[in-house]
Parts: C-alpha cells; structure tokens; sequence
C-alpha cells in the first residue's frame, strides 16, 4: 500500500508493524499537512458488515475520550477494501521493545510505566468502554517519555465480526482475565486483571504463565493465582506484591473495580515507599524509528527536477553587445555594462552596413546581408539549387540505409534488452533503474528469515537476462519473517491451512477445542497465535472446533425480560424471541418459563426464547370519580362496567371488583359501583 491515496488525503508513506488484525504505516494527512499513524484492518475484515459497524461505533466512542496518556484518534475511513483508523503519530517505540532492551525495571520505573496506563484506562471507564487487550504492544513510550495506550476498542469490534484470528479466545492468551477464558465476557474488572499481568512482567521481565499452547496459557489462570513477582525477583516491594494480588484475583469481585482505583493504589504504593520520579525511556532500535528511517531514506533518493536556464540574462547580454548606433549617446553603465535600449523605430539594414556597423562576430557580413546589398546573379542561383539537390537525394540514401540497418538489427538483438543491476539499491531507485531500461517493473514480496524487510533481494528475470523490450521484471522486496496469518470467516479448513502454506508454513495437526463461533469440524484456532512472527517453514497447529461447549440453562423465573436476557448472555446463548402468556402469579414483563427448559443442557452459541407474562394488574378505584377511572382502565386495556344511581361520570366509585392489586388477562371486564 505504499504511496496509495485513502480517500484522496492519507497517503501512505511506510509500514511500521503488523499484526494478526491490521497493519499499521507511517502516514501523512495531505490536508493539514500533518504526520499521522494509520491503521489499516485485514481485508477480511472491511467486508464484514458487523465488523464495520462496530468499528465506526468504537472509533467513535474513542475519539470523544481525552487523556494525554491516550492516542488521539483522528478519523475513521472505508475506502474499497481498506478500513481504517487515522491515529496520532507516536515518535519512539512500544514497550514490549523496551522491555526487549532493558529486561526487568525497578519499582520507580514500574509507577512511571503504569501511572499514565491506568489514568488513561479509568478515563476509558469512567466513559463506559473497556479495553479488553492490555498489554505492552499496547503501549507506545515516546521520545519525550510520554506513555500513551492504543487500540482501545479492536478486540469488540472483531468479536462482533466473527472473523477474529481467535476464535476461541478474544485477546492475547498471557493477559486474559479468567472469566475472559471461560465466558469470553469483559468488564472493567478484567482491564484490571490484564494490567496487574502487565505489573507482574515489568517487575520480573516475564509473563506469570507460561506453556505449549496459548490456550494451555490461557486455561491455567482458572486454576492457579499469580504467584507474587518477589519470589522471582528478590527486593520487590511488599506493596508491590500486594498490588499484583489483588488486580489479579481469580474472583472478579475481589479485585479493584476499575482502574481508577488501581491507580490511586498505586500512588499510595508510590507515596509510602517514597519512590522518585521517573522520565521513561523510548526504545532505541523500534519498528517506529526503523520506519521513520526508511521512509527518510527513501525521500531523500527521489530524483531532482530539471533546472530549466531563464533566457532573460542571455537575451540581456546580446543585446548589450552591440555598439551603440552613431549620433546616440552612449548608455554604458558606470560598471562597465551596456544596457539594453528601447528602439523607436525600425532601422534599415543596409544603413547600418554603410555605416561601417560590423554584424558577425568577425566584423563582415553574412552572405545573405551582402545579397540583400548587392544584388543576385543568375550563376549563384543556379549553384545553390544544385548543391540544395544533391543534399537532398544524399539525405534519401543515407536514411535507406539506416532503415535497413535498423530493421536488420530489430529483428536480430534490438528487440531485447539486459534487466539492468540492481544490486545494493532500494527499492525506488531499482524501480528506477528497470523503467529506465524500458521495462515494466512488478512489485513481488518474498519472504526471508535474514533480509531486513523493504530490502531489495533480486529480480526476475536475474540482472544481465535478455528480456523483451517493454517486457515485465518482478522486483523481489523481503518481506521479512512471515507472521501467523488471521483465520478466515467460518474456519474453513482448506482455505486456512492453504493460507499458511502461503505464508511458508507447514500446518499441523494440533487437536481439538470448544469454539461459540466456529461450527464442527472448522479451524477454532492457530498455535502460535495469527500475528505471531515465525522463521521461514515453521510448523503451525491447526486446532479444530468441537463446536460450542455444553451449559446449563439457568433458572430465570420471575426475572424482567432484561435481567433473563442479560443471565442467557452470560452462558453465550441469544434470547431470539419473547413469547406473552398470562399468569395470575407472575406480574407483567417477568418471565414465566424459558425454551430450553430452565435447568436442562444447551450448547453455548445458541439461541433461546423466553416466556413472559403479559397480566395486567388491577388498580385501585375507589374514591375516583367514574370519569377518571374509565380512563385509568382504557390506558392498561381492561374493559369497563359501570352500575351508579345517577348517570353522569362525576359520580364517585363506591366498590370495584376484582379488588386492587389483582392480576387479570388483558382485556379484562372490572365492575364499579358509582355513588350518587
């Protein structure tokens, strides 16, 4: 995509990373000229309407949120098969890099990190939203020190694509919430338990879990409870320790409740161990910088336009050269130089030439200034339409032979010409070079475990081939190691393992799991994980759906229809339809029954419907007049009959039935009695 357009005003100037979901490229804002991060979504994804309505709401939802600690989204486009997000450019690196740099910090630099992490999150849930994809590739640190969290909003938009590159598990495995595992379900509590993970691998320099599989990663915090960071790293503060425990609790209820509350606890942490401040420090060798760099070197190599000469000077200059004419006066400048004059009128050649004015550089006339003076002979004439004939009938000869000469050299070697080399070149000035040898030039990535990706490795034909004129090379560019690619929608299995084919993989069989969005049979999900960077002909396990795992139905008598919809939500079954039926027992809008049976065996990823009562309860009528109480009884729908002692609806109810506070069928008959 590089040099592409979107929406005629991004234009896309060089890639910085990419994941399982998107790419992310170095980008310029035409229209307010303005460096800018833009993210552009797997094509997949900007075909599935779900995802695309989403993806609106989210980045929509996220550009109203302030926060310094926050990357500012810009704009949100779709332009053909490209959806994307426009972002603020952050100059530095992430901090899974700087961690790669510098391995473990020190408390002071932890509170540094988190702080702004946890300010900006408890913005994000004070506003209702959830990140659900905490982690340090999340995390941006620029050159100033600034820290600032990204990609608020990805992981729901995916989920709702159901094509995200887990089918299994939405979110990276190492920093998943428990019931993020088991029910696939985010709240702010879970963003807690993701940055107490994020706590833990600062302090120690590792994730707390680890395994074959990221769904064996991702299972073992059912069990098991973080172990403290000190029992790794000796000298971590007990405060620290604590922090970790209690963001990390299996049980969501007894962790902080959002991130707000972390922070402050943080900050007492900070305060009671009397920690210093901190500038964090941006990553020296980023996938940023390296960008940057690249894109700077390619900017710097684009050819330089022709000067072209102004004629002005010369024009000057000619016209100084001549002698002033005799009787003016001379305009020479005190410096020597002969100003161009405005002539007033039309000066006659031949009284120039008799007064002795010398026209050619030698101080004679030209053949045809002396013609004009003296007149012509019929000898001259002739010599001259004879010598103008035999240049004519010599032109004639010579281009016959240069016009065999070509066809004879055509249609030997001329049709052919050498790809030229492009060896030690980038890949604008090999592009470059091979149009400049009249040829067309196709962009062909290749992927390499040693060639830093965007460098040139060779061509195809090879350089030094004969080629056709106006034939076509393909420029082979390294695309570097190839990343784990995305599953495609449904997890068609042949699709998926001839994808990682594609990608140089070797698929493999990796056994089975429950999956709510990949039916029977299809690819649940990929191990290691889509995004995952691998060396060239790596073996990737195919991990095959069971289909939806089974649940119980739970038990949602008497609940409003919202609480039952909310309980199905929670097993991953959809209430699809409401049903009304009358009870005397249940009042109106609660539920009566379900379908599935409460208490029976579903699969999860189904769909339920839910029986409501629809009972009107009677109200209460005595005292009002007969007026007011027919209008009370037409609003809920019941019908009406009226016994009084005088006709006129300003009589006053004396008896109703049925009684106050009775549950009827809609529709029903109440009987009042008016007085007088």
């Amino acid at each position: 995509m590089i040099g592409e357009l979107l929406e005629r005003r991004y234009r896309v100037d060089a890639t910085i990373a990419r994941g399982g979901m998107s790419t992310v490229y170095r980008g310029l804002d035409t229209r307010l000229d303005r460096p800018v991060a833009i993210k552009v979504m797997d094509p997949q994804f900007a075909t599935d309407p779900a995802f695309v309505a989403r993806f609106e709401m989210e980045a929509r939802s996220v550009a109203r949120l302030k926060h310094p600690s926050l990357v500012a989204v810009y704009d949100q486009g779709h332009d053909g098969d490209h959806a994307f997000l426009v972002m603020e450019l952050v100059e530095g690196g992430t901090l899974r890099e700087l961690l790669r740099e510098r391995g473990p910090m020190p408390p002071h630099a932890v509170a540094a990190v988190a702080g702004p992490v946890l300010d900006a999150l408890a913005v994000a849930h004070r506003a209702g939203l959830v990140h659900r994809d905490v982690k340090p590739e999340n995390i941006l640190i620029s050159d100033s020190g600034e820290v600032k969290i990204a990609d608020f909003g990805l992981v729901r938009a995916a989920a709702a694509a159901n094509t995200t590159s887990n089918s299994v598990i939405l979110g990276t495995a190492a920093y998943l919430s428990p019931e993020q595992v088991t029910t696939g379900i985010a709240d702010t509590r879970s963003d807690v338990y993701s940055t107490g993970i994020l706590l833990f691998e600062l302090l120690t320099g590792n994730p707390p879990f680890s395994g074959d599989t990221s769904l064996s990663v991702a299972y073992q915090r059912i069990n098991q409870d973080v172990p403290r960071p000190s029992s790794f790293i000796p000298g971590v503060p007990a405060e620290f320790d604590e922090l970790v425990a209690e963001a990390t609790h299996r049980e969501p209820d007894h962790r902080f409740t959002n991130a707000g509350e972390l922070s402050a606890a943080l900050r007492r942490a900070s305060t009671a161990l009397d920690l210093p401040e901190y500038r964090v420090p941006a990553p020296r060798k980023s996938a940023q910088h390296e960008s940057a760099a690249r894109f700077a070197a390619q900017a710097g190599a684009a050819p330089a336009l022709p000067v072209v000469p102004d004629p002005a000077p010369t024009a000057v200059v000619a016209a100084a050269a001549l002698p002033p004419r005799s009787g003016q006066d001379d305009h020479t400048a005190p410096d020597g130089v002969q100003h161009t004059r405005m002539m007033t009128g039309l000066t006659p050649r031949s009284a120039v030439l008799d007064a002795g004015t010398n026209v050619g550089p030698g101080g004679n006339a030209d053949v045809d200034d002396a013609a004009d003076r003296y007149g012509d002979t019929g000898y001259g004439a002739e010599r001259r339409r004879s010598r103008r004939t035999t240049t004519v009938w010599l032109f004639v000869v010579v281009a016959i032979a240069l016009a065999v000469a070509f066809g004879g050299w055509w249609m030997g070697s001329g049709r052919y010409t050498a790809v030229p080399p492009i060896e030690g070149l980038g890949q604008s000035e090999a592009t470059s070079a091979i149009e400049a040898a009249g040829l067309s030039v196709d962009i062909r990535g290749q992927y390499s475990d040693t060639v830093p990706e965007s460098t040139v490795l060779g061509t195809d034909p090879v350089p030094g081939s004969e080629i056709v004129r106006d034939g076509t090379v393909a420029l082979l560019v390294s695309m570097g190691r190839p990343a784990v690619p995305s599953l495609v929608s449904g997890g068609d299995r042949e699709r998926v393992e001839q994808l990682l084919r594609d990608h140089t993989f070797v698929p493999v069989d990796g056994g089975d799991a429950f999956s709510t969005s990949v039916p029977e049979g299809g690819v649940a999900a990929l191990e290691p994980a889509p995004g995952t960077i691998l060396p060239v002909g790596s073996s990737v396990s195919v991990i095959t759906s069971k289909g939806s795992p089974p649940v119980t139905v739970p038990d949602v008598a008497g609940m409003s229809e919202d609480e039952a919809r909310a309980a199905f939500d929670a097993i991953g079954i959809t209430v699809s339809s409401v049903k009304e039926k009358f009870s005397s027992e249940v009042p109106s809008g609660h539920v009566i029954d379900s379908d599935p049976r409460i208490g029976s065996t579903a699969r999860a990823g189904g769909s339920a419907t839910l029986t409501v009562s629809n009972a009107v309860e009677v109200p209460f009528l005595l005292g009002r007049s007969v007026d007011s109480a027919r209008e009370e009884l037409d609003r809920l729908g019941l019908d009406i009959k009226v016994t009084q002692v005088a006709d006129t609806d300003a009589s006053l109810v004396i008896t109703q039935s049925p009684n106050s506070g009775n549950l009827v069928k809609p529709g029903s008959k109440i009987r009042i009695v008016s007085f007088p």
